[in-house]
């Protein structure tokens, strides 16, 4: 349960779309201190296929820089608190400040979700156990060593498991990310969606970013944010073939056209096996 919606793994793709309250995000999405823009865009989210929103604070691009707590929560709250309002939706908070979540989820998130897998600062994994509300751990690669693309991510996870574990977040209210494009090599995150169902053995849901992301602006030539929607669209097709539970996306009306489409193939489709 995730906002108390059921999620059944397994038996189709969910889809997150994002939500960037951020003057410097990536993807050129986002949208500062504009919260009425936000609610407008995680309501269009919703209508055009969502099943769960991810609010962000703080960029995650290279080299950005670090949000003080204060301003994250300035960032985020306002956005949270009307969603939780006027949206029937699950909110996640993106963010890996354990006093951001905290707020985050007081205001009404009931999702959080730590590009660090806890390993940053631990203490995230208490506030989503003490609230009793389901945390993604992502593997984040950037500044370590590579020796095997999923070897890597299975041994990062794997800390981060027991990081919560050891905080009284259980196993089972954990969604795991490879953490795409987070200090990996072009070639190394294509192999790591390539390779994703081996990451089937830590029995837990999984969940893959590669919206418009670096590696596929590269793959084709060097196009821009804007142009990367139909790369997008083949990375997440292939991941859900490879076993992707669940999609954050920024382009939420056409990657759900495709998660439905790989769904169909991948799980073998009938009139009847409409989403839920």
């Amino acid at each position: 349960m995730i906002g108390g919606r059921e999620f059944r793994w397994g038996e189709r793709t969910y889809v997150m779309g994002i939500v960037n309250v951020t003057p410097d995000s990536f993807s050129g999405d986002g949208l500062g201190d504009n919260v009425d823009a936000a609610v407008r865009l995680a309501l269009q989210m919703r209508d055009d296929g969502a099943d769960i929103i991810d609010v962000g604070g703080e960029s995650t691009r290279p080299g950005f820089a670090e949000v003080p707590p204060d301003e994250e929560m300035r960032r985020v709250l306002p956005v949270i608190d009307r969603l939780a309002r006027e949206l029937d939706l699950p909110i996640s908070i993106d963010t890996y400040k354990a006093e951001v979540a905290r707020a985050a989820v007081h205001a009404g998130a009931t999702l959080v979700n730590d590009v660090h897998g806890f390993l940053r600062r631990p203490e995230i994994a208490r506030v989503a156990a003490e609230a009793g509300v389901p945390a993604i751990a992502m593997y984040n690669h950037r500044g370590r060593e590579f020796r095997d693309t999923i070897g890597n991510i299975v041994e990062g996870l794997l800390d981060s498991l027991r990081a919560a574990r050891e905080r009284g977040l259980p196993e089972e209210h954990l969604i795991i990310d490879p953490g795409f494009n987070f200090g990996w090599k072009d070639e190394q995150a294509l192999e790591m969606i390539r390779r994703l169902g081996e990451l089937r053995v830590m029995g837990r849901p999984i969940l893959i970013g590669t919206s418009r992301k670096s590696t596929i602006g590269n793959v084709l030539g060097g196009l821009p944010v804007e142009d990367r929607l139909e790369g997008t669209a083949a990375t997440v097709a292939i991941a859900i073939a490879n076993g992707a539970d669940i999609v954050r996306v920024h382009d939420v009306k056409e990657m759900a056209r495709v998660a439905r489409i790989t769904d169909a193939v991948v799980r073998d489709w009938t009139p009847e096996a409409q989403p839920t």
